[in-house]
């Protein structure tokens, strides 16, 4: 029986910048049930007198769910990022992804299962107990944020299509439409489209592994991954897939979009990993958003990304310098 989560009781603006609440009424017509959850609603804070300080003090005792370090603000997680199907630079994403539709929306699961079939979008909001997780993100290109997630554990949908004992490991793939997605219709694009990912069996099951459909008590913004995506955060950013409509269980180990275009510099596990560098630069230290060029706030990086007690043990033996 997998554990049950401490959510606040306390307003949420607490411990998130107010602002990114303003929509929250979109999330709940999405069919979002918050207030059964207690997450993001602080109902009860008033009769329970619970702080933001005695709730991160809570959270450092819950198996790597939550850390008690700063948030990185919204609006620089939102405005800030990777998402190469709609260009190359950090603010393509925040700039473009709108031309993106997410209603209707369908996630396919097949390969290895008992029952393959589609899940649409709201099933999936409506379907699984959501939960409010405060994970560290790290960039393989040596920059990070603390972002406060609402999803579920990808077991649990994996679960619920059967699984056989064929499935070693889980493939993803992003929504590709270059009618809404420029970055995959421009001459200069150097991924094979569709984006895909992929994860070790035991690596999908694991209760860290999350599918998000919300960010800072709101839906995904579609430039962080409308409105699914998955978030790994033992492994560098790259891994945590963004707009899945695909997800395959297979018996081999899948071909992965930046592991297939540059495999010296992107390989399959991504695991955070201070001690081997990336060819081009040193893994040894980070920059925590936000940061400037006379505040560059560096921090050192930690080994799996600081949840190295919770997922250790999954490459218990194995050369992490050659599977990297």
């Amino acid at each position: 029986m997998r554990r049950k989560l401490f959510v606040p009781p306390i307003p949420s603006s607490e411990i998130t910048p107010e602002s990114v609440y303003l929509n929250r009424r979109s999330f709940m017509q999405a069919g979002v049930a918050f207030a059964a959850s207690g997450i993001g609603m602080g109902a009860n804070s008033a009769a329970s007198g619970v702080t933001a300080m005695e709730y991160r003090k809570a959270s450092k005792s819950s198996n790597g769910f939550y850390t008690d370090e700063d948030l990185t603000p919204a609006k620089d997680m939102s405005s800030y990022g990777n998402f190469y199907e709609f260009g190359t630079g950090k603010a393509d994403p925040a700039s473009y992804a709108h031309e993106m539709s997410v209603d209707p929306w369908t996630v396919e699961v097949v390969g290895e299962v008992g029952k393959p079939g589609k899940l649409h979008l709201e099933d999936i909001m409506s379907g699984f107990d959501l939960e409010e997780r405060i994970y560290r993100l790290r960039c393989v290109e040596a920059w990070s944020m603390v972002v406060p997630w609402i999803g579920f554990p990808l077991s649990d949908l994996l679960a619920r299509f059967e699984p056989t004992s064929k499935a070693k490991y889980v493939e993803f793939r992003t929504l590709h439409d270059p009618k809404q997605m420029r970055g995959t219709r421009s001459f200069t694009s150097i991924i094979d489209w569709p984006y895909r990912e992929g994860l070790r069996m035991d690596e999908a099951m694991s209760p860290l592994t999350l599918l998000s459909v919300g960010m800072y008590g709101n839906t995904l913004p579609n430039q962080n991954g409308a409105p699914i995506r998955l978030v790994v955060p033992w492994k560098y950013g790259f891994k945590s897939i963004k707009s899945i409509v695909q997800i395959r269980l297979t018996n081999k180990k899948p071909k992965t979009s930046w592991e297939t275009l540059a495999p010296r510099e992107y390989g399959f596990y991504a695991n955070v990993n201070p001690s081997v560098d990336h060819p081009r630069w040193s893994q040894a230290s980070e920059r925590r958003l936000p940061s400037t060029l006379f505040k560059p706030n560096r921090i050192p990086t930690l080994p799996f990304n600081g949840y190295e007690e919770q997922v250790g043990e999954l490459y218990a033996g194995m050369d992490l310098k050659k599977y990297y």
